[in-house]
């Protein structure tokens, strides 16, 4: 049994997948490893994908489980790709939850025309107060490339610049298709 507040102590890391992707695609399972590989936790959870059970509601209800079992806390870092970084920055918004750090990747805001059924999922996720994430984070790094095959560089820097957090530009960045 696990005493209580322990869990609010630990440092603790969720990665986050993009529009119709998993945990086990692009970088992830090497991320997941390389920072287990000391001992802290780490979470990447399958959130729902595809048309009609891809949005808000759904994702944000499998994160609110998190939350309530303590595991979202001011020592926890959350990386989030694609349509993450966005999903991540309203739910922490609209649930007023604050923690250590946010490291987004390829991140964007209210961006149509990737095609149809990305437009579809991504819709819900969208919101207009995106620079109110600030204040649930103690740091934002954003990284984004002009390489990028699914959403435009002006798009993903524009993001960054939104939320001002510490942008890393990478040319070299890629963005494995699954």
């Amino acid at each position: 049994m696990i005493e209580e507040g322990v869990l609010e102590m630990q440092e603790n890391y969720f990665i986050i997948h993009g529009s119709f992707g998993s945990p086990f695609g692009n970088w992830f399972s090497w991320l997941q490893d390389f920072i287990s590989s000391d001992g802290r936790r780490v979470y990447v959870p399958q959130f729902p994908i595809g048309v009609g059970y891809q949005n808000y509601e759904n994702w944000s209800k499998l994160l609110k489980y998190y939350l309530d079992l303590g595991l979202i806390n001011e020592n926890t870092t959350i990386i989030g790709h694609s349509i993450a970084p966005v999903f991540i920055s309203k739910f922490l918004t609209e649930n007023k939850v604050k923690v250590k750090k946010l490291i987004f990747v390829c991140g964007f805001n209210n961006y149509l025309g990737i095609n149809e059924e990305y437009d579809a999922v991504n819709k819900s996720m969208y919101f207009d107060n995106l620079e109110d994430v600030k204040q649930y984070a103690n740091e934002i790094i954003c990284f984004y490339s002009d390489n990028d095959p699914y959403v435009k560089y002006e798009v993903e820097k524009d993001f960054a610049d939104k939320i001002r957090g510490r942008a890393n530009f990478n040319t070299k960045c890629r963005t494995y298709k699954q």
